[in-house]
Order: C-alpha cells, then sequence, then structure tokens
C-alpha cells in the first residue's frame, strides 16, 4: 500500500464523525427514555472467572459456526404455564420435530444466550463415539440450552435441569462441551449419549476456579477429574463403568479420563479444535502458550490443562478481541503463506483437508471464522442487580467483521435488525444486521489488507463509544431501578435496541463508502474534508492504483519465470 493510502483515512473519519454524532443524540435519546419511564455446529467457548476479570464479572464467549446458518438474536419471553401443559421440542440445527416434554410451571426471560439471572449457557459439538448418538432422544443440545435458560436461576440449577431431561426423555445429539456460567461461577458441562434407544447420558461438570480461564473448541477438554470434590465437580454415577462397559477403559478410577474414554483424539481435534484452546491461553498465559505449543504441532501427547491462570485480569474488551483471533504473531500464523492470496487474508475455504498427489493436507481452523451465525460476549456482574448486571455483547456473522453490542439480560424485545424475519438463510435483506455485516465482510476478504483498517477504525469507533457509555447508562438504570425495576428494564431494552440500531446503520454507510472507494480494484481519493474527491471537469474520479503487494509480485515471477518478462521487440 502507498504512504498516502496507508495514513489518508479521512473518509472513514467522516463515517467516525458521524457515528459519534449519531451516539451523542442516542445518548440524548436514552436519557430522554430514563425521563419517560421515570414518568450453532463448529464453535469457540472462552471462559474467565470473576477473579481473573478485570472488572470482577464472570465472562463466556461463544461464536455460534455454522456454513449456511442465518443468525438471528432469540427471545423467549418469561411465562407463567397452565398445569399439564406440554412443550413441543424441535431440534435446534434443522428444525426437525423431536417429541414433547413437560412444561415448566414458571419460565423465566431469555435473551440470546443469557436470562434474566444472568444465566449464560455456550457450547462447542466435540461428537464423540458415533456409536453413542441416539436418534430417538427428544433433546438435543440446542434446546437442552434454552430450555434451561428458561428454568434456572444459577449455573448449578441449568447443569440439574440439563442432566435431568436427558435423564427422562433421552439425548438426540452428539457429544458436546457447554460453558454454564452465572454472576459467580462458571462450569464446563460435558455430555453425551449411550446409544440407540438407550435413554440418558454419560456426563461430568467441572467448575473453572474463580482465578482462572478456560476454553472449548470442539474437542472434548475435560480428562481426569476430582470425583471427591462436590462442590467442583458433578458427574453421572455411570460415567465411568458405563465407559468399562463399553470397553473405552478397563484401569483404575483416578486414571480415568473422560475425553479419552468418550472422545478419543485425532489430528483434527488436534490441530483444528485444540488449536483454538491454545491460541487463547497463548493470549493471556504465554508460559502455557510456550510450554504446549509441541502438543499442538503433533510433537507431544500431553493435553494442556483444563484452566490456567491468566498473566493479567482479563476485560470483556480483551476477550471481544480475542474472539478475532487468526493465529497472527504465532507460528500458526495464516496470513504470510500464499494460501492468504495476495491480501494476507486470514481465511481458508473449507473443507479443511485436501489431497494433492494421494497426500493428504489441511487448513488452519482459526477462532475467527466466515461461517459464523452470531457471536456473543457475555458480561455477568453479582455487584449489580440483574437488570444491570447481565450484558450479552451481541454481534451478527463472524467476530471479526461484526460490532458488538451491549445486549441487557432482562430485554424482553428484540432490536429490530436482529430479529428472524428480516430475510433468512436464502433471502438477501436490507433490514437485517445479519446479511449487512456479511455484505460487508464480503466486499473485504477478497482485498484484505488493502481494506481492513478501514474497517477496524468504524468498528472499534462503535465499540469504544458503547463501552465508554456503559458507565453512564447504567448508572441511569440503577437509579430507576430502585425506583421501580421495571422502569430500569424499559431503559435498558430502548437502549439495546438503540445501539444495535445505530451498528447496523454505520455498518450500512461502511458498506456504501467502501463500495465505492475500492470499486474496479482501483482506490479513489479523498478530499481534505473526508469525502471522496470530485473530478474538477468530467466524470472520472481522481484515484491510486496499488496493484499488487511486492512480496506476491516477486512470487509470481518466480513461479512464472519469464512468461511476463518484458521484452524487445525484433
Amino acid at each position: 500500500m502507498s504512504a498516502n493510502l496507508a495514513t489518508d483515512r479521512q473518509g472513514v473519519d467522516v463515517i467516525k464523525a458521524e457515528t459519534t454524532m449519531r451516539m451523542k443524540r442516542l445518548m440524548a435519546a436514552a436519557l430522554m427514555v430514563a425521563a419517560s419511564v421515570t414518568g450453532g455446529w463448529a464453535c469457540t467457548n472462552f471462559i474467565v472467572g470473576k477473579k481473573a476479570s478485570a472488572d470482577g464479572s464472570v465472562i463466556v464467549s461463544y461464536s455460534a459456526d455454522s456454513y449456511g446458518m442465518f443468525g438471528y438474536l432469540c427471545h423467549y419471553p418469561a411465562a407463567v404455564h397452565a398445569d399439564g401443559a406440554m412443550r413441543d421440542i424441535y431440534e435446534w440445527d434443522t428444525g426437525k420435530y423431536l417429541g414433547q416434554i413437560k412444561e415448566a410451571k414458571q419460565t423465566y426471560n431469555v435473551i440470546g444466550n443469557i436470562n434474566e439471572f444472568q444465566v449464560t449457557i455456550g457450547e462447542t459439538t466435540f461428537g464423540g463415539r458415533p456409536e453413542l448418538v441416539d436418534t430417538t432422544g427428544v433433546m438435543d443440545y440446542g434446546s437442552l440450552i434454552y430450555v434451561a435458560l428458561q428454568r434456572s436461576r444459577s449455573a448449578k440449577e441449568a447443569i440439574k435441569v440439563m442432566t435431568a431431561l436427558v435423564k427422562e426423555y433421552g439425548y438426540y445429539s452428539s457429544g458436546e462441551s457447554f460453558s454454564v456460567a452465572d454472576p459467580n461461577e462458571a462450569w464446563i458441562l460435558e455430555m453425551i449419549g449411550k446409544g440407540p434407544g438407550v435413554k440418558g447420558a454419560v456426563w461430568v461438570a467441572v467448575r473453572i476456579p474463580d482465578d482462572c480461564i478456560a476454553a472449548h473448541a470442539n474437542q472434548s477438554r475435560i480428562h481426569r477429574f476430582d470425583m471427591d470434590d462436590k462442590e467442583n465437580c458433578l458427574y453421572s454415577p455411570d460415567v465411568i463403568s458405563f465407559a468399562r462397559e463399553k470397553g473405552y477403559f478397563n484401569g483404575m478410577n483416578e486414571e480415568f479420563s473422560f475425553a479419552d474414554a468418550y472422545c478419543p483424539l485425532d489430528f483434527s481435534g488436534l490441530r483444528a479444535c485444540e488449536a483454538r484452546v491454545w491460541s487463547f491461553y497463548n493470549m493471556f498465559s504465554k508460559s502455557t502458550g510456550q510450554a504446549y505449543l509441541s502438543y499442538i504441532q503433533c510433537e507431544s501427547s500431553e493435553p494442556f490443562p483444563l484452566y490456567v491462570k491468566p498473566d493479567r485480569k482479563v476485560s470483556v474488551r480483551d476477550i471481544q478481541h480475542a474472539m478475532r483471533d487468526h493465529y497472527e504473531g504465532t507460528p500458526l500464523d495464516i496470513t504470510q503463506d500464499m494460501g492468504a492470496g495476495c491480501f494476507q487474508m486470514p481465511y481458508r475455504l473449507s473443507p479443511l483437508t485436501f489431497k494433492v498427489d494421494g497426500q493428504e493436507y489441511f487448513n488452519e481452523r482459526p477462532i475467527s471464522t466466515q461461517q459464523s451465525g452470531f457471536v456473543f460476549v457475555s458480561q455477568m456482574r453479582a455487584s449489580l442487580p440483574d437488570v444491570v448486571g447481565g450484558v450479552l455483547w451481541f454481534g451478527l456473522d463472524d467476530a471479526n467483521m461484526t460490532v458488538f453490542t451491549p445486549v441487557y439480560c432482562q430485554t424482553d424485545r428484540v432490536p429490530y435488525p436482529y430479529m428472524q424475519g428480516n430475510g433468512d438463510c436464502v433471502t438477501f435483506s436490507w433490514d437485517s444486521g445479519f446479511w449487512i455485516y456479511n455484505w460487508v465482510a464480503d466486499m473485504i476478504r477478497p482485498r484484505y489488507s488493502l481494506m481492513i483498517d478501514d474497517m477496524r477504525t468504524v468498528q472499534n469507533s462503535l465499540e469504544d463509544t458503547f463501552a465508554d457509555a456503559q458507565k453512564g447508562m447504567e448508572s441511569t438504570a440503577l437509579e430507576l431501578c430502585q425506583e421501580d425495576p421495571a422502569k430500569a428494564r424499559e431503559f435498558l431494552t430502548e437502549y439495546t435496541s438503540m445501539t444495535a440500531q445505530t451498528a447496523v446503520e454505520s455498518w450500512k454507510r461502511l458498506g456504501e463508502f467502501l463500495i465505492v472507494r475500492y470499486n474496479d480494484g482501483v482506490v479513489k481519493r479523498l478530499a481534505g474534508d473526508g469525502q471522496l474527491l470530485r473530478p474538477a471537469t468530467g466524470n472520472t474520479a481522481p484515484l491510486d492504483r496499488p496493484g499488487y503487494p511486492q512480496d506476491f509480485l516477486k512470487r509470481l515471477v518466480k513461479e512464472t519465470g519469464d512468461r511476463y518478462k518484458v521484452k524487445a521487440v525484433k
């Protein structure tokens, strides 16, 4: 990129300035609201304990990664149900009808993956032994999440609900790891079925120490566990005996590893899954990253621990940035080889493995990936009343290419751009945040290094503004809460909607800017006021031709020899 293109960012500065003005109007509107109320899949989860976080919150992140999945923000309003009421269960992934369960008398408000008591649940599928899938079960993993959120006031209660449901109705899905958390504690729950026609599941849940961080990413992470620690370890009574019965384990009880028995590690589980956990640990515990690099490179058989202590306190913003990781700056960095193309694109097309001349190869699978339907970072704070304390920082599409906006846990209306029904998996809609974020991302990826800074400027401006506004908004909400919690709920519901709308409208403006400035592979110049420079006469805009990076041109010449060499004409 030429020097003037690298530094000339006035165009995005204009968008940034407009965003700032829009946010000022948003804040004013939010205060007016205060006055009026006074009158999926292959996924990644990160966990931060409350003593490991910068603000004393428990933090859980989740990306719902699934090709072809349409992302939106789900909502289940609180309700009271009649005696004997039944609930239909549909598989979350496919919508297939699975059966009925007894409805609870009282169900709680759920917005996204957080409920009104700040309980949050995320998941990653590890699959495990295929012979243990029971297609006659009623409770799939997605239904377990949302039913448990509607019935639980704490993480432990959610684990109890989930395990009781699969025991009574059967477990439909393959092996799953769940992050189950509340403002005081976080757990990893892993479960897998017992095979066709066998009701129930085997499972184990381990509490993450308050001063530690943990992660799971499509590979079972619980190995040995302390069966005598009833406060921090829960498990099904037959978790070991069932493994013995099936021939998965024959050692002493204290040697039992849930992961080894029910999800034996293969290359894909190591390099496409465990590597993402390694990258997270490497960000916040350098000694762990250094010690276990050889493990993910298939040079050591010792898996890294379930949880580790971070080198420093970890913030919500840290986790938002971590969810955007592509192994940059590590030995697994995918931005520097020819797979990244000439503009250092940190994405790879599926499938993850491919063959050349009979030899199998693979693509790295980073934390941030293009096939995400939605992503969140949940912030749960015991120091605040639930209506204020729980925030689901939510984004549609890929974490790297979206904006995290605050969704408060007692929000009882879905922001318009996040609604189901604004477009779908095969219908584009300008009203859908999912499609707006995808539209912009698909413009940026092919010329990533050329365009990413324009996007990042707008993204950081929005997210920094929301983060800076949090204290003031919550202070107002707390005052309202003292008068009437319902007023605080209405205030934060309106604020949730306004921030979502602001972000998506700003992203539309960004998309319009990008498609004009980078049209046809050139870069239009900017005037001093940050607007695209118009010609003095005629209809051809002044522009620059950045061409291809020098490293790419050298590689091209090396590969093609004299084919493109300029020669003298005889």
